[in-house]
């Protein structure tokens, strides 16, 4: 079974920043990608951003020119860079890794951010 740690989550004011990383239990680029997600109050659960095996990243929309997702093969760990953080970012993050077979979540960390 595929562990994910996560970590980095807190409490800011807007306009502040946060670092999530997430640690994978097993090697980062043995994943056809690796993801953040982010469940709201609504708890719709909403794709933040991909980084494929290969290195292409996709943003959504909301976080295009604010978030960033990379990674460290040297500490098999992706990060997501959160500049510029909204009251409406408020929520958990979770960590996603897409195997060829299976899914691999992380616990969550929850992100507030007051205005």
């Amino acid at each position: 079974q595929v562990r994910l740690v996560e970590s980095g989550g807190g409490f800011v004011v807007a306009g502040e920043s946060l670092r999530l990383s997430c640690a994978p239990s097993r090697d980062i680029f043995s994943f056809r990608h690796m993801a953040w997600y982010r469940h709201g109050p609504g708890n719709q659960r909403d794709l933040v951003a991909t980084i494929t095996s290969g290195g292409e990243i996709n943003y959504a929309d909301f976080v295009k020119g604010r978030f960033t997702i990379s990674r460290d093969a040297a500490k098999n760990t992706v990060y997501l860079q959160m500049n510029s953080l909204k009251p409406e970012d408020t929520a958990v993050y979770l960590c996603n890794a897409h195997g060829a077979l299976s899914d691999y979540w992380g616990q969550g960390t929850q992100v507030t951010v007051s205005s």
